[in-house]
């Protein structure tokens, strides 16, 4: 009997020690395992938590389509990983994506299991019923000088009437994909928990303004329930242009070089290829300082010169007088400036950059500090502010 008891101890001992408290990812099998020997040791509501925090790892945290790509990356993602180790990673995942989720908050997504062959329950959350899914494009954070900053992009589910189909404590992986004339610019993922979902924002400083094409965006949304993939694709989505990030270039000067056996001959050299032409013996005017024409631009704004201001201008994006003085899309908001610093970039005879900071407050006291890159022409002599770019 007493041989009995030991070996029973000692199975126990055993049991108890081989437990795994992080994460094993050497296979499926010994994932699921470690994953239930964690759970165990976790109480009720710390174990529900501990789910979704699973959960939202295996949609937000990972790169990968598909149930066993995304099993794959997840084991990856969590090799070696403790309990607690794996909440902050949550917790970081969920703020990444504005997903309003944290791993000491009550449990907010219902019944959930990272791993398919679960136990059926009584009802799947994740199994809504709709026809189909509605996009709604909205602009906002809206500058009184640049515009909207940002774009809100908000999907429903729907019935066949349009109308918005209720539920709630479901996770329903919900992706969003931004493209422009066919290719793709951004992408997000986050989870739909009810139909007041907050949806996606896109900030139009995150935009390349060189792969926006004319200015507008294909946005396509995905939300993927229990049973059935919804898909909605807005096309031609107006942006922000005046928001948009900019790649700023400055070409570089070319150099002259004098010929040694013809002293009075000029070539100028390209600093791309390092060839030589012959320089142009007509010279243009000399035009003066290409920042004191901005320094002009500027005074005369925020005096409220306008006119003045788009005289010293040759742009061909700010059109007529009308649209260049207008209080919404022009320079008609602005009541006054605080210029900070004035400095040129690179100067040649014909085109030169300037950079300046200031403050601009509009004519309903806000204040906004802008960094703006102008772009010169020499216009017979005069240096003309002929583009404008907000870095």
């Amino acid at each position: 009997m007493k041989k009995f008891l030991l070996l029973f101890i000692i199975f126990a001992t055993c049991t108890i020690s081989c437990k795994k408290d992080s994460v094993d990812p050497s296979s499926t099998q010994n994932f699921r395992a470690s994953i239930n020997d964690m759970t165990s040791s976790l109480n009720t509501l710390q174990q529900t938590k501990f789910n979704e925090a699973l959960y939202i790892l295996k949609t937000l945290g990972v790169q990968a389509e598909g149930e066993e790509a995304q099993m794959k990356s997840l084991r990856e993602l969590l090799a070696g990983k403790k309990v607690p180790e794996i909440f902050a990673l949550a917790d970081q995942v969920a703020l990444q994506n504005n997903f309003l989720w944290t791993s000491s908050g009550p449990p907010s997504l219902g019944v959930l299991n990272i791993f398919e062959d679960i136990k059926a329950i009584e009802k799947d959350p994740n199994e809504i019923i709709a026809s189909a899914l509605s996009v709604t494009t909205r602009p906002s954070a809206i500058d009184s000088i640049l515009g909207p900053r940002v774009l809100q992009i908000i999907p429903r589910l729907v019935d066949n009437t349009g109308n918005p189909v209720d539920f709630k404590g479901a996770a329903l992986e919900t992706t969003m994909v931004v493209t422009s004339n066919g290719s793709q610019v951004l992408s997000s993922k986050n989870l739909m928990i009810d139909n007041n979902f907050q949806g996606f924002t896109i900030k139009f400083a995150n935009l390349p303004a060189d792969k926006i094409y004319d200015d507008r965006i294909d946005v396509t949304v995905t939300v993927k329930t229990a049973k059935k993939t919804y898909k909605m694709t807005k096309v031609g989505v107006a942006v922000n242009s005046r928001a948009m990030q900019r790649i700023q270039i400055i070409d570089e000067d070319p150099v002259e070089v004098t010929n040694p056996e013809n002293p009075t001959s000029t070539t100028v050299e390209n600093p791309i290829d390092n060839t030589t032409v012959p320089k142009d013996p007509a010279k243009p005017k000399t035009a003066g300082e290409p920042k004191t024409t901005v320094q002009n631009f500027l005074n005369n704004l925020s005096s409220q010169n306008l006119k003045n201001a788009y005289d010293t201008s040759a742009n061909p994006s700010w059109g007529t007088f009308e649209n260049f003085s207008n209080a919404n899309s022009g320079f008609g908001n602005v009541k006054k400036l605080n210029v900070k610093n004035i400095k040129t970039n690179s100067t040649s005879a014909n085109a030169s950059s300037v950079n300046a900071t200031y403050d601009v407050t509009d004519k309903n006291g806000k204040t906004t500090a802008l960094q703006v890159t102008f772009g010169l022409k020499n216009v017979n002599g005069e240096w003309k502010i002929s583009s404008y770019k907000i870095n």
